[in-house]
């Protein structure tokens, strides 16, 4: 298994960051990562969602769980490899809340693809993070 997992403080409402999340559409506007993005229904457990990064092929994604205000889950396939996206809002103390995001890679091969194609996929994360929490007031 490959993991990473990275967080950011911030003082905007869990409401606020869970309304960015289902709002996949507009993903682009906090995700420099997106040129394009649909979804094939509410944003819930068992939806589909297609994301297309610059200039690559699009990429399937499914929501795996998804609990307002709290946290959502997708996973993608590649092979025989899973790679698991847990999106989490954590109590950080009086009126501050901790966006955390983790990636897990298991499977057929994860230890050796893992570190190959994981830190490529997470580099990103405390950029898009950052700009996640900034839209979402904080």
């Amino acid at each position: 298994m490959w993991e990473y997992e990275h967080s950011i403080e911030t003082d905007a409402t869990p409401e606020a960051v869970w309304r960015l999340w289902s709002d996949v559409e507009n993903w682009g506007a906090w995700n420099g990562e997106i040129e394009k993005i649909e979804i094939n229904g509410p944003f819930a457990e068992g939806a589909q969602i297609l994301m297309t990064p610059p200039g690559d092929d699009p990429i399937p994604l499914v929501i795996a769980e998804a609990v307002e205000n709290e946290r959502f889950v997708d996973e993608a396939r590649f092979g025989g490899l899973l790679l698991r996206t847990t999106h989490r809002i954590d109590p950080a103390g009086q009126d501050r809340i901790r966006v955390v995001y983790r990636m897990e890679i298991t499977g057929d091969g994860a230890d050796e693809a893992g570190p190959e194609i994981g830190p490529g996929i997470t580099a990103d994360w405390p950029e898009t993070m950052a700009a996640l929490v900034k839209m979402a007031g904080g």
